[in-house]
């Protein structure tokens, strides 16, 4: 199987992330849509609950096809 290439990976620096409460609880997804362009990836996060037909997004993150390659290499080191 073809295996991605790593990207490369920017000279690291000191970065101070701010986690403010509200996020620090996290949102429950199980469904996840994924559509993209040439320059952007959207992530929609939405849950869906037996019996209810319907369901709403609960979360979108947009990024860079860089930094989502970065997320997907990530995510295979993480639940290996």
């Amino acid at each position: 199987m073809n295996q991605p290439k790593p990207p490369a990976r920017p000279t690291s620096q000191n970065i101070q992330i701010e986690l403010p409460e509200k996020e620090a609880e996290g949102i429950y997804a199980n469904m996840a849509f994924i559509t993209h362009s040439p320059s952007e990836v959207v992530i929609d996060f939405a849950r869906v609950l037996p019996n209810v037909a319907k369901s709403k997004v609960y979360a979108r993150i947009v990024m860079t096809p860089y930094n989502a390659k970065a997320l997907l290499m990530a995510r295979d080191d993480n639940l290996k």
